[in-house]
């Protein structure tokens, strides 16, 4: 089961102090991913926005996305200046974002809910622009930091581990708002905490452009020129298509983006669904004990996150990215099944048991998926004579940000499908309870299944890894480097 390992060349380390200035730019951007939803309730409660327009206008952002993020990624491609390709957009990018994310909050008082609606719809495109211009070239320059194979697992494991920490913050924005004896309203408190988001995002983010290099401008530069890009407009409109068709035509990186689609919303898809089987099943309708005992799964969810990050980089660089993938999808599926017997009326407890076993499932994704897109990146080079981390790196996420759309709007219609009643005094049936519970467990461990079969046929390891970067020194013309020893 062990891959041959090699030592990794001087050259090709990358010090805990730069995986720490990488995993700030995580910090940031997973604070920006949960905040943009974290108060948005106020807007129902305090400013008469009804619940379905509030699914629209954050619904709209994600569209407008599909066309932002491949041109950022486009760009920071082929975007020259003496200090590189992408850190001008990092730096720059995470001062707008942050700006952006503090004016959203900055609600005028006393105006009819279809202004709110339309100051938070148009707000919200202008920071997802600027949150693109951030975010891409910043997934993009960790995909260049280190050709090494296990390099780039310490790496990913390292940001996903400073990452996960920012999660827990976002939750706790709304509680904070709504503080009566700090706040003379929610809406105040709202503009409070986005201005502390706001400053922790600018200081966050800008440490990657700051203190890290770019590895591979140089040669990314000197293949643009001999396709021509610069030279004209239309050259440059042609290259983007060009550039957009040869990502999409990959096979491996489609298989990498079908099973992160599957995995990610195969938690999003029933994200709620633990929280109505506690309240209704569980505890027959009392929703404050579901509600607490959900919040205490997901603490313990949480926390496992962490020892589970460690615990796949540390098993990835023995068994290889891929043999790591398949045990951890395995023992989240496991997880899932166990809550068979764990939803108890009798003992409602044992739900805590599966749930460090279901977090395998997000813990592993966002540390092996950007380690084998790295490789999935050197394949491309091998095969077209181009470097596009930052297209990759847009359509990639654009992926993961539309199916998190499309997870949240058909998980509302199965959960419909159900019949089930909420609220006080309501009366399910013992066939809409368990149809409930059979969403919950089975759709995630179907679609878990599926990304599993799908990535047994993707061709990523060391020893491929190594091949591809051995082929692509000589095509460069670089002297051959051997190991460490």
């Amino acid at each position: 089961m062990t891959e041959t390992s090699t030592q990794t060349r001087p050259e090709d380390g990358i010090s805990f102090a730069h995986r720490l200035a990488y995993g700030s730019g995580a910090f940031a951007n997973n604070l920006l991913a949960g905040s943009i939803v974290g108060m948005i309730v106020l807007l129902n409660e305090n400013l008469g926005v009804s619940l379905v327009m509030l699914g629209v206008i954050t619904a709209l952002p994600r569209l407008f996305d599909a066309l932002t993020d491949p041109i950022v990624g486009y760009i920071s491609d082929n975007f020259k200046s003496k200090w590189g390709r992408r850190r001008p957009f990092i730096f720059v990018g995470a001062i707008l974002v942050g700006l952006c994310f503090f004016l959203l909050w900055q609600f005028p008082e006393g105006q009819e809910p279809s202004f709110y609606v339309w100051w938070y719809t148009v707000g919200s495109v202008i920071f997802f622009l600027a949150y693109t211009i951030y975010a891409t070239p910043w997934v993009a320059l960790g995909y260049e930091l280190t050709p090494d194979y296990d390099q780039r697992t310490l790496l990913m494991g390292t940001q996903n581990f400073i990452g996960q920490v920012a999660f827990f913050l976002p939750p706790y924005m709304l509680v904070i708002a709504k503080q009566s004896e700090w706040f003379a309203n929610p809406i105040d408190g709202a503009r409070v905490v986005a201005t502390g988001v706001a400053i922790i995002v600018i200081i966050c983010g800008i440490i990657p452009a700051i203190f890290l290099k770019e590895r591979m401008a140089d040669i990314a530069h000197e293949e643009s020129e001999k396709t021509g890009h610069g030279r004209d407009v239309w050259k440059e409109l042609k290259g983007f298509f060009v550039s957009m068709g040869q990502a999409l035509s990959f096979v491996p990186f489609l298989k990498i983006c079908f099973v992160t689609f599957l995995v990610f919303n195969g938690f999003i898809l029933i994200a709620s669904y633990g929280y109505f089987v506690l309240s209704y099943y569980v505890f027959s309708g009392d929703t404050e004990a579901g509600a607490e005992l959900g919040a205490l799964v997901a603490t313990v969810g949480s926390f496992a996150n962490f020892a589970i990050v460690a615990f796949v980089t540390w098993l990835a660089s023995r068994i290889g990215q891929k043999r790591t993938f398949i045990i951890a999808i395995s023992l989240a599926i496991l997880g899932y099944a166990l809550k068979t017997f764990a939803y108890s009326q009798e003992f409602p407890w044992l739900i805590l048991l599966p749930a460090p076993l279901m977090a395998f499932g997000l813990g592993s994704l966002f540390t092996l998926m950007p380690s084998m897109m790295a490789d999935i990146v050197d394949q491309d080079e091998l095969r077209t004579g181009q470097r596009r981390e930052g297209m990759f790196a847009s359509i990639y996420w654009w992926v993961v940000k539309l199916g998190q759309t499309v997870a949240s709007m058909a998980g509302a219609w199965l959960l419909a499908s159900t019949g089930l009643q909420t609220g006080e005094g309501a009366v399910n049936t013992d066939a809409t309870l368990l149809l409930l519970r059979v969403y919950d467990i089975g759709l995630p461990i179907l679609l878990y299944a599926l990304a599993i079969g799908i990535i047994m046929t993707l061709n990523v390891s060391r020893e491929k890894s190594e091949a591809v970067r051995a082929e692509l020194e000589k095509r460069r013309g670089l002297p051959d480097a051997a190991p460490a020893e």
